[in-house]
């Protein structure tokens, strides 16, 4: 049944990364039409999240940044196909990264976490490799189907890129730096974790959550740096990265710290541009439920 699907839905995706960049992005607009005109994908989600982390903000403004983020979200996954025929050199002219020095200076001397929110298009942020002399790892989701987890894997690694799931980070960290292998790991930090797993919890965009410390906890214990990758929408299908060092070692760092600094930078970054933040997940879903040594 998998290769089934497989065989099925993968024609359909190949035909769209060959579309040039003006029928891509029309495409791109007919599939907002449909997700939220028609079947309505999420909406009272996206309202009631947009509500929680902009009580101040009307009805009307509300609606705007809802209508603008579903355009971008069809545009960012989108270009997530588009990724299967994009040339290193197309993708180097629509996601440039303006401070590449930065990176490149932390990997002469230590391996380096590189953080990130589900913010403009996180996808593109495996090219980042091609600029640094360091082994490359993004931390992903494996996909139910192994077809389509094969795809990912042979796309990412045209960017030098190794894909890592999240139960085989910490092995794969703590062995590299045993063996003293430089390296960058890329990893969006922004998920809700299971209620019964967090250790930590603090306030995100004015709700307290349950807080993902995973990086932090590595940064601490093994000497890590952490850069917080802050992706910016230039215009339609194009893109800007900055780095912005949170940590250069992270043994030298106070408890929840490096997990507070990104937590801010992730809500600055919100907050100047909010409809290109990923609004379609639950992430204050655990709100009612702070632990009293929390409250």
């Amino acid at each position: 049944m998998q290769f089934l699907v497989y065989i099925l839905v993968y024609p359909l995706l190949w035909l769209i990364s060959i579309l040039p960049f003006r029928l891509f992005y029309f495409f791109s607009d007919f599939v907002f039409i449909i997700l939220y005109h028609v079947v309505g994908y999420r909406k009272k989600v996206v309202k009631e999240n947009l509500t929680r982390a902009f009580p101040n903000k009307t009805k009307e403004e509300i609606a705007k940044i809802q209508k603008d983020f579903y355009h971008h979200m069809c545009d960012m996954f989108l270009e997530m196909v588009k990724t299967l025929n994009l040339s290193k050199e197309e993708l180097k002219e629509r996601y440039k990264v303006i401070n590449i020095e930065v990176l490149q200076e932390i990997v002469k001397n230590k391996s380096v976490l590189i953080v990130c929110s589900h913010y403009a298009n996180w996808e593109w942020n495996v090219s980042i490799n091609n600029y640094v002399n360091a082994q490359g790892y993004a931390v992903y989701q494996k996909i139910g189907n192994s077809y389509f987890d094969d795809l990912i894997k042979k796309i990412r690694a045209k960017w030098n890129t190794t894909l890592i799931t999240q139960q085989e980070t910490v092995k794969t960290v703590y062995r590299n730096v045993q063996d003293g292998v430089i390296s960058a790991y890329g990893m969006v930090s922004d998920q809700s974790p299971q209620v019964k797993r967090a250790q930590y919890w603090s306030e995100f965009m004015g709700v307290k959550v349950p807080i993902f410390n995973g990086p932090e906890s590595m940064a601490r214990k093994l000497d890590l740096a952490v850069v917080f990758l802050k992706v910016s929408k230039v215009k339609r299908g194009y893109y800007q990265a900055e780095f912005i060092p949170i940590t250069t070692a992270g043994k030298q760092t106070k408890k929840n710290e490096i997990t507070d600094r990104f937590l801010r930078l992730t809500e600055q970054q919100i907050l100047e541009r909010p409809e290109y933040y990923l609004w379609t997940h639950k992430r204050w879903k655990h709100r009612n439920k702070v632990p009293s040594q929390f409250q």
